[in-house]
């Protein structure tokens, strides 16, 4: 036999598994590659000099892939992640050499909605505390009297995959399903049995609260203690999400206040959680992030993570590429730039919107509308939902994903470009208004020109940007510089876009640290000040 110095061996691609996968996963594997599984974890220095006979990698959460991996790999072209996170590998790396990342979301639906269902019926009929009680040698039946879950509020906050998957197990129970998901459309819900209310609402009216978003910034801390002050005494709370989306110290003061029957929880903001007081009260139900965790899961994880590693060897797209799928370079060479723009006005229209995402429109003007706008849609789609979604976002899934949601998407072209040779405008319409972005591309960067109709120019220099609707009358500027300067928070360029003078107005400045909450609070008590955002590009 003679290796390539393509990473195959007479013409077949070698993969290396360093992690423990499923046996099914490798049988698929070997059915079209030569296939090295790692028996004994190899050392950071061990990896790096075994990678290079590779075009594939497969690893699950202990093996490190980092840049000196990854460039180590000269015949690397997919890294696999037999799971969901992929904290333990260099994406940015991974991208700028031009291999695709995939990993396994998917794979874990049921597992992780069985165990919500599972957490929840431990909660409402006492079972590990009864069970505790009787390998004590105690028999004491009116004290673990329960609850039936028939007819009881689920409150579901996030109806992405598995939240749904939840609400269809708690619909068989009969239980009345109402979900928090300010990206879902009402529509969407509605096909699923679940009605769609607004946050507050939910921690108001539900029984049970079962949490299911991604980990993001928006998410972390998402339940706090005014949060909970909210939800019924007799209410639970049950977290198979991520860990750092409820606060555990405000959650550990409701439960020993009474303020709350009950929590059940696998993920922690820690873990492991270490002596975590919350862990030590007789109305928490614990497991060690065990959801994901089953003998079929893992089988369904290892053939999907697998299935996408030999589709992308064989030329065809992943369906759940961590990065974007490489883009050809002829395309790349002309679109690269637009590519880039798309992203950048998806994502701000995201963080300016409000309300339930309804519709997107796509305006192509210029010479742009002769390209191949699709890999352009589906950026703008990424851009859009990326933030906002459990699973990864890709060009290949961003449609897929828009449709499950309800995101109905439309694009336009025109030849007119108003004062640019091309313009891209992106309207996102919600069920609380519309809010519309536009871009062009300036010396190969790409330059926001347009926010709802007032003029700026804003590039991704990935700081902050404060935008605040007023009135344009003197001294509004003055009073938010001088709120940001008290606070020691540096301003690096300011803009106002107006449509009259002495009329409505938009300011954007480019501040280098985030603004915490209570100053946006105090800006947006300025005088005149109509709406406060803060948005990174």
């Amino acid at each position: 036999m003679s290796t390539t110095a393509t990473g195959s061996t007479n013409g077949t691609p070698r993969v290396l598994v360093t992690d423990p996968i499923a046996p099914d996963g490798i049988a698929y594997l070997r059915q079209h590659a030569q296939v090295d599984v790692v028996q004994e974890r190899l050392s950071p220095a061990e990896l790096v000099a075994r990678i290079g006979e590779y075009a594939a990698l497969i690893v699950r959460s202990e093996t490190k892939v980092t840049r000196e991996v990854i460039d180590a790999g000269r015949n690397l072209r997919v890294i696999g992640r037999a799971g969901v996170g992929v904290d333990n590998i260099d994406v940015e790396a991974a991208t700028r050499r031009g291999v695709v990342v995939v990993n396994a979301p998917a794979g874990n639906t049921i597992a992780v909605a069985e165990h919500t269902l599972g957490l929840l019926l431990a909660l409402a009929r006492s079972i590990p505390q009864a069970h505790a009680a009787l390998r004590r040698g105690e028999w004491q039946r009116s004290k673990y009297m329960g609850h039936e879950v028939r007819g009881k509020i689920l409150g579901i906050i996030g109806l992405g995959r598995i939240g749904r998957a939840v609400a269809r197990r708690a619909q068989g129970f009969e239980m009345r399903t109402i979900a928090y998901d300010p990206y879902v459309g009402a529509e969407q819900a509605r096909r699923l049995g679940v009605e769609l209310v607004e946050l507050p609402t939910l921690l108001r009216t539900a029984d049970f609260v079962s949490i299911h978003t991604p980990a993001t910034a928006h998410t972390q801390g998402l339940i706090g203690a005014a949060e909970l002050a909210l939800l019924k005494p007799t209410a639970f709370l049950i977290n198979c999400a991520r860990g750092g989306i409820v606060d555990e110290t405000a959650l550990t003061e409701a439960l020993r206040a009474g303020r709350l029957a009950g929590a059940a929880l696998d993920v922690f903001a820690q873990e492991p959680p270490g002596d975590l007081p919350l862990l030590q009260l007789d109305n928490v139900v614990a497991t060690p992030h065990l959801a994901a965790s089953t003998r079929e899961a893992q089988v369904s994880v290892a053939l999907e993570v697998a299935e996408q590693v030999v589709a992308v060897l064989n030329g065809q797209p992943a369906l759940y590429a961590v990065n974007a799928p490489v883009v050809p370079p002829e395309v790349f060479a002309t679109l690269g730039p637009y590519l880039r723009l798309c992203a950048m006005l998806g994502q701000l229209a995201t963080q300016l919107a409000d309300g339930q995402h309804v519709s997107v429109e796509v305006t192509y003007a210029g010479e742009i509308a002769e390209q191949d706008i699709a890999v352009l849609q589906a950026t703008v789609i990424r851009g859009l939902l990326a933030p906002i979604s459990e699973e990864p976002v890709n060009l290949v899934n961003a449609p897929l994903i828009a449709r499950q949601r309800g995101l109905r998407v439309s694009e336009r072209k025109t030849s007119a470009a108003d004062n640019y040779t091309n313009l891209i405008t992106v309207a996102l319409r919600t069920d609380r208004g519309e809010r519309t972005v536009a871009g062009t591309v300036i010396h190969g960067e790409p330059h926001v020109v347009s926010i709802d109709g007032y003029s700026v120019d804003l590039t991704a220099q990935g700081g902050y940007v404060l935008l605040s609707r007023h009135v344009d009358r003197p001294g509004i500027i003055g009073k938010v510089g001088t709120l940001l300067g008290e606070a020691d928070i540096n301003i690096s360029s300011m803009q106002v876009g107006r449509q009259r003078p002495r009329g409505q107005a938009l300011m954007a400045l480019t501040v280098d640290e985030p603004i915490p909450p209570e100053l946006l609070e105090r800006i947006r008590s300025v005088a005149d000040i109509e709406q406060v955002r803060l948005v990174r590009l």
